[in-house]
């Protein structure tokens, strides 16, 4: 009982915390507020946005399966949803075998030039250092404005085969209210925002982008659905919640992500140092734990393909 109630307790405090994180400073992904019901839609093959999709990826699954995981058009995603709605993944309930895929937001508003150019740091280049050093594969999901800010960044980050860059909108403006107190886009400006931010990626070099995309908030309905259908994007949500956002305490932010972590989670963290500056801290502590438990690392294409 004792235990139950501090796990209640720990979960309850890593939300709030989100929360806050995203009504202060634009800056991450948390609990989604108001958001729909995930829509797992059937596996499919996709190409990236704006190419036409090439039915010889799939696999006799349905699944479609790239030899090149990561590679621009190449990586799965699923089938389109009731009435041509953009399907959302977030988490492969079907995995039996202990895979988890760590995927971090790396946050910035269309606003915060200014915040940046004061010397506010939003990326991490020490998390992005860990990871490599720990050899784990990674789902980064940016904003097309952090991608402007931080160019050299995206483009390393996007040609190293260890990541993969997923959309994370341009502006970090919200595509369904309430969320957070984020500014909200309607249908046409939610589509432009979209393709905005994959503008942004080419811009800065990065090759290694998927077709996936992560509601700022985790808010959407079924009208942010339609907005992203012509996209040809699949969400990706995540049903561990780390509670890195402003979190002090590595220890704690670990001891929520390893208490969540089951076979074929997507885990929701922060690659932006001044809304999360105990995440790489924590990733060292987790990465181990999890590979002792028999844990694998895979980015989100490698859960979603099979």
């Amino acid at each position: 009982m004792i235990l139950s109630v501090r796990n209640s307790v720990r979960t309850v405090a890593a939300v709030a915390a989100l929360g806050a994180a995203l009504a202060g400073c634009g800056g991450g992904t948390g609990a989604p507020q108001g958001s729909g019901q995930a829509r797992m839609g059937s596996p499919g093959a996709s190409a990236a946005p704006g190419t036409p999709a090439s039915p010889s990826g799939a696999s006799p699954s349905g699944a479609a399966v790239s030899p090149q995981p990561g590679a621009p058009g190449k990586a799965p995603t699923l089938a389109p949803g009731p009435n041509g709605l953009t399907p959302v993944f977030e988490r492969a309930r079907r995995r039996t075998d202990k895979v988890v895929a760590l995927t971090f937001d790396a946050d910035m508003t269309s606003d915060q030039g200014p915040r940046a150019a004061s010397g506010e740091r939003f990326d991490n280049p020490g998390l992005i250092s860990t990871l490599r050093g720990l050899q784990v594969p990674s789902t980064v999901f940016m904003t097309g404005r952090w991608a402007e800010e931080y160019p050299d960044q995206a483009k390393s980050i996007g040609t190293d085969r260890n990541f993969e860059i997923a959309n994370h909108s341009y502006s970090h403006h919200a595509f369904k209210s309430p969320c957070y107190g984020l500014p909200t886009l309607d249908e046409e400006g939610a589509r432009a925002d979209v393709e905005r931010a994959f503008e942004a990626f080419r811009a800065a070099g990065a090759v290694n982008t998927v077709p996936y995309f992560r509601f700022p908030g985790g808010c959407y309905d079924d009208r942010a659905l339609r907005a992203l259908a012509a996209a040809k994007v699949t969400a990706v949500q995540w049903d561990v919640v780390s509670g890195d956002a402003f979190a002090k305490d590595p220890d704690a932010v670990a001891e929520e992500v390893l208490a969540g972590v089951k076979p074929g989670s997507v885990v929701v963290m922060h690659c932006t140092r001044s809304a999360a500056p105990v995440t790489e801290e924590a990733v060292r502590k987790i990465v181990p734990e999890l590979r002792k438990r028999g844990y694998r690392f895979v980015k989100v294409s490698e859960l979603m393909g099979t």
